[in-house]
């Protein structure tokens, strides 16, 4: 009886704690709710590229041969069977060989703004990503296609303060519908000057070549001490002679309207600063033009237009791993930076307080109908890429409104956005051409729309208006993409969701690249 009695009341104390115990564990959980995004785990041990994601390898790799679709001037080991040599005497009328660079969409126009993107957004994916690209292959390509575009930067900048900033006239260029190989018409040259002021172009020109010699540092020492001296000279003139290039030459406002150019005076400064550590660059982005230049706080969506998200999250790299001279003050103006790129993320995760509502029903972000993957693949790119500097530097978590959210987080939007274009939406379509086994059939691009052996002249139109597939497939190109309602109409005619570009397909390789597996970044990029 006594052992009985004994053993009853300790059951009914046990439960009294059982009860007791789960009470405190749910108070726990509800207070670790508020404090952790449901998703946080323990980060991994930062290493080498890890086990390949295959689809991302193949998407990669497919990505890269857009460049090649899209190069100028005399081919070498092409790989595109329906491309040739053109362009050859581009740069004629100034003594200069222009004949390099590649076409900007589906046209046949070299506009120096988006090339320079280009190259700056491909040396940045190779600095965060080249051991991932070499573990599957794809680094000799990005780096070719690098070069494709440097070579020309460095010979459409003559002299200090002289950039060519254009090759052919878009109204005339629009008016032809032809191969890039059988072009007669006449290629106007456009170029900024101590007169004629262009002040975004050139500043992003510097990035570019800033960004491409660290590319190159250890790779072709003098090549890459070109780059440098180019870029401080363009830097240097791109801020003694401010003016918008598209006040400039308003005719290019149609084309490739500039919003303003402080945004990339401190792109470009940033490069410098990583590519040279001189201070003055460090100083020129924080202490000096930080309060007025950089939106501090204000979340942004980066483009080839708009450079403040990517200037913040670069600059949160010198914040993540430490920079040893900083002054306090640049260093307070450092945190400003890592503070508007963490509220440039929490933007973007869609369980954050402060995300963007903007957004299909299939889970895009949604900025904008004409070329409407440019955004999200772009913000994907640097989720990506904070995530993996969180990662390095064993940064657990990133508080959002008070909720906070892990690099796994940011991982998980970005490949969101990844198998979106990829196939994972509402209409199964692989927006990257020659991905997957449903891909657009007619793309608005030249050069895939007309037969190599056909005799168009300029008046090549029957070939825009065919509704056939294209005879020639563009491979790796990222077209314009779906609209609000998750729709796309694969019409060669409708150009706001079928023209690829190759600065969409530069933010592309870098997302691609961030996704095909896991690594540490290096600590530095020089």
């Amino acid at each position: 009886m006594g052992a009985s009695k004994y053993t009853k009341g300790c059951c009914g104390w046990l439960i009294v704690l059982v009860v007791a115990a789960l009470v405190v564990t749910a108070g726990v959980v509800a207070i670790m709710k508020k404090r952790s995004h449901k998703s946080a785990e323990v980060l991994p041990v930062p290493g080498p590229p890890g086990a390949i994601t295959q689809k991302y390898a193949d998407a990669l790799g497919t990505a890269l041969q857009f460049f090649q679709v899209q190069k100028s001037g005399k081919l070498v080991n092409n790989k595109i069977s329906w491309r040739g040599d053109s362009a050859l005497d581009d740069g004629k009328d100034a003594n200069l060989d222009l004949s390099k660079g590649m076409y900007d969409a589906g046209d046949h126009m070299k506009f120096g703004f988006p090339m320079a993107f280009t190259a700056t957004v491909l040396a940045w994916s190779i600095l965060e990503y080249g051991d991932q690209m070499a573990a599957t292959k794809q680094l000799d390509p990005a780096l070719d296609a690098l070069k494709w575009i440097t070579d020309y930067l460095i010979n459409a900048h003559p002299s200090d303060d002289v950039l060519y900033i254009q090759v052919g006239d878009p109204d005339t260029d629009h008016k032809c519908w032809e191969r890039p190989e059988d072009m007669t018409v006449k290629r106007p040259l456009i170029k900024i000057d101590k007169n004629n002021p262009g002040t975004e172009v050139a500043a992003e020109t510097a990035a570019a070549m800033a960004a491409a010699s660290l590319v190159y540092k250890s790779r072709n020492m003098q090549y890459s001490d070109t780059l440098i001296k180019h870029a401080e000279k363009l830097f240097t003139f791109a801020d003694s002679y401010k003016g918008s290039y598209t006040d400039t030459y308003p005719k290019i406002q149609t084309y490739y309207n500039s919003t303003g150019y402080h945004d990339e005076l401190l792109w470009a400064a940033s490069w410098l600063y990583h590519a040279t550590g001189d201070r003055q660059y460090l100083s020129y982005v924080t202490v000096k033009n930080g309060d007025s230049y950089a939106d501090w706080g204000r979340p942004t969506w980066f483009s080839w237009d708009d450079k403040r998200a990517g200037t913040q999250v670069l600059l949160s790299r010198v914040k993540f791993f430490g920079s040893k001279e900083a002054s306090n003050a640049e260093n307070n103006g450092l945190g400003m930076y890592r503070k508007t790129a963490e509220a440039v993320v929490c933007g973007l995760l869609p369980d954050s307080p402060t995300a963007t509502t903007s957004r299909t029903s299939g889970g895009l972000v949604w900025i904008d109908e004409w070329n409407a993957l440019q955004h999200p693949v772009a913000a994907a790119f640097l989720a990506v890429v904070f995530s993996d500097y969180m990662l390095t530097s064993r940064t657990s978590e990133v508080s959002c409104s008070g909720q906070s959210f892990s690099p796994t987080d940011l991982r998980k939007f970005a490949i969101s956005q990844a198998d979106y274009l990829l196939g994972d939406n509402p209409m199964k379509m692989s927006y990257l051409v020659g991905y997957g086994g449903n891909y657009p059939q007619q793309v608005h691009h030249r050069g895939a729309s007309i037969p190599v052996d056909a005799n168009t002249g300029c008046k090549g139109f029957q070939w825009l208006s065919s509704n056939s597939p294209n005879p020639n497939v563009a491979t790796g190109a990222l077209v314009g993409g779906p609209f609000k309602n998750d729709s796309f109409i694969d019409s060669r005619n409708n150009s706001m969701q079928t023209e690829p570009s190759t600065y969409n397909s530069a933010v592309l390789v870098g997302l691609l690249s961030g996704l095909v597996t896991t690594s540490s970044v290096s600590l530095s990029l020089s």
